[in-house]
């Protein structure tokens, strides 16, 4: 049986599961809310390949991404920084749905499911 190992971990949830080489990002929200989202969506993005590299992957080798949106109207900016940060042909499966966050202040939240390794 193959071992799940977690880091980064919580009293209430660990950052990165892994799982037979598969990564679970727990969901990444900015700590700095007073930048729009343009200004969220980079530092979830850059958190995410901190995250990644940590674990020996990278932004290519995502599979899945859902996007969570304070408001769908935030979509056309949220959407100019990702198109910049994703992998050329590389683009994972991906979910944008609208959704209240934690507080109001918070616009984005990312959830990841990558491949392992490079």
């Amino acid at each position: 049986m193959s071992e799940i190992k977690r880091s980064h971990i919580g009293p209430r949830l660990s950052q990165v599961a892994e799982y037979q080489g598969v990564l679970y990002l727990a969901g990444q929200v900015a700590r700095n809310v007073d930048v729009g989202i343009k200004g969220q969506t980079e530092e979830v993005l850059a958190t995410i390949d901190r995250l990644l590299a940590e674990q020996g992957s990278d932004k290519s080798r995502i599979l899945q991404c859902t996007i969570y949106l304070d408001d769908m109207a935030l979509a056309a900016d949220m959407n100019a920084v990702w198109d910049a940060w994703v992998t050329p042909g590389h683009a994972p499966a991906r979910a944008t749905v609208q959704a209240k966050l934690a507080t109001p202040q918070k616009l984005i939240e990312i959830t990841i499911i990558a491949a392992a390794g490079k």
